[in-house]
C-alpha cells in the first residue's frame, strides 16, 4: 500500500526518505502534508524553542561536595549530588 518516498528538506536541501512506516503512522494520525523538514532539521527546529535549564549549586548534604541542581535549594531540605542520590535511590 505505502511505499517509501524520497522527499527533500526545505531546511538544508538534503534528499531523506519518508518510509513506508511513517506514511502509515501519518495516515492513521490523520495527517494529510507530508514532511518538509529531514529529521535533523525537525529536531533543531524543535530545540532551538527550549530555553536551557538554569541549574544552581549546592552543598551535597551527604558528602559535602558540589551538587548542581535544577531548582533553588532552600535551607530547610537536603540537596544530594547526582552519586549521592543514585546511591540513596539504590538502596531502597
Amino acid at each position: 500500500m505505502y511505499e517509501d518516498k524520497t522527499l527533500v528538506c526545505k531546511e538544508c536541501g538534503n534528499e531523506f526518505v519518508f518510509t513506508a512506516g511513517e506514511q502509515e503512522f501519518y495516515a492513521e494520525k490523520g495527517f494529510v502534508n507530508e514532511p518538509q523538514r529531514c529529521k535533523a532539521c525537525r529536531d533543531a527546529r524543535k530545540n532551538a524553542n527550549k530555553s536551557e535549564r538554569e541549574m544552581f549549586e549546592a552543598t551535597c548534604a551527604r558528602c559535602g561536595g558540589v551538587a548542581r541542581v535544577p531548582f533553588k535549594p532552600r535551607e530547610d531540605r537536603a540537596v544530594y549530588c547526582s552519586d549521592c542520590f543514585a546511591k540513596m535511590k539504590e538502596a531502597e
